[in-house]
């Protein structure tokens, strides 16, 4: 094989690589998942497809097209390096999610379909920053769940004594209690729908409830809250100094050429 062949083989991948890194094709494929997410929430409007379902129908089938056809091109382009990315791999499971059968009997894979919009993870830098920070902060959480199921687990069966023979329907068991308790800690109508009500057979029955609510909604939640803070933060610095290492490398690698084409031009 001739050097020339050589380099022809190594531009290709290069030219693939730098059309799937330029802004116009991410721009491109980012308005194509955002057309083909208004027409898949289009499709559930029955007086809609009435009239275009045919058009509809017809931009689903193009987008997968494109999809598949993106897809393909940075497998050229990356070749094994493809499979390295995570968020490359997530876009492969999505668009071959597509190609699933979607017919009558499998109502839920056609449901499905708009986890394709959840590619603007992949395609938007900064969507990715916040799914990234929000799985950095998985870890994290382990002793907060912990110290909140251990606090639900306490009330639950605090609650199941104390209430469940006056509401059953509410505290009859550990699970019904647990789910009570998921309500007053989200506090979906927890005041008149549960605990004034219970108040009316305990009146002390707030001395329970407030300090649970206080525990549960305004101190471990907000801890939650200040791990992911965090580590979104953390996420955001890690990215910015990738930022500053990628310009410093490619700093040095334009020195290295100005250096060899002085010498080059020395020696003539």
């Amino acid at each position: 094989m001739t050097a020339q062949a050589t380099l022809e083989q190594d531009a290709e991948p290069n030219f693939a690589v730098r059309i799937v890194e330029s802004p116009w094709f991410s721009n491109f494929i980012l308005t194509v998942i955002i057309i083909n997410a208004v027409t898949l929430g289009l499709e559930t409007r029955s007086d809609v497809m009435s009239v275009a379902g045919g058009l509809i129908q017809s931009l689903d089938k193009i987008a997968i097209a494109i999809f598949t056809g993106e897809i393909a091109l940075k497998l050229f382009a990356y070749r094994q390096r493809f499979f390295r990315d995570g968020w490359n791999i997530f876009d492969l499971v999505i668009v071959v999610s597509a190609y699933l059968p979607a017919g009558a009997g499998f109502s839920v894979l056609r449901a499905l379909r708009i986890l394709r919009a959840l590619r603007l993870i992949s395609i938007v830098p900064s969507m990715r920053r916040v799914v990234q920070g929000l799985l950095s902060a998985i870890p994290s959480m382990g002793s907060v769940v912990v110290l909140l199921l251990l606090i639900f687990y306490i009330a639950a069966v605090m609650a199941t004594k104390l209430f469940g023979a006056a509401f059953p329907q509410w505290f009859g068991t550990i699970g019904e209690s647990f789910y009570s308790l998921f309500q007053i800690m989200t506090l979906e109508s927890w005041s008149m729908g549960i605990v004034r009500p219970v108040m009316e057979v305990y009146p002390y029955a707030w001395v329970f409830f407030v300090p649970f609510v206080l525990l549960s909604s305004f101190i471990v939640l907000n801890l939650f809250i200040a791990i992911i803070v965090s580590s979104m933060q953390e996420a955001e610095g890690q990215a910015s100094h990738q930022e500053r290492e990628d310009i410093l490398h490619e700093i040095q690698a334009l020195r290295g050429q100005i250096d060899a084409l002085q010498d080059s031009l020395k020696r003539k």
